[in-house]
């Protein structure tokens, strides 16, 4: 399954932190972040729940960059 989600960050070099900080959380199969779209695209894991695992998305990208946004 594929989802798309629109991002506050405030610049790209964020926003890489973001797709990297995504990539390595449980669940997710593949995610890219377009600064310029301001969006995120994530493929989960099958079998994955994704409000579950995008919370544990939005915690991790706060971890690398405590102002960004993931809107639910």
């Amino acid at each position: 399954m594929k989802k798309t989600y629109k991002i506050d960050v405030d610049c790209a070099n964020c926003a890489n932190k973001m797709e990297v900080a995504a990539n390595n959380t449980a669940g997710v199969k593949e995610a890219t972040v377009s600064f310029m779209t301001l969006k995120m695209k994530v493929e989960f894991d099958e079998g994955a729940d994704p409000a579950a695992v995008m919370e544990e998305v939005r915690k991790n990208c706060k971890k690398v960059e405590s102002d960004c946004e993931i809107f639910l």
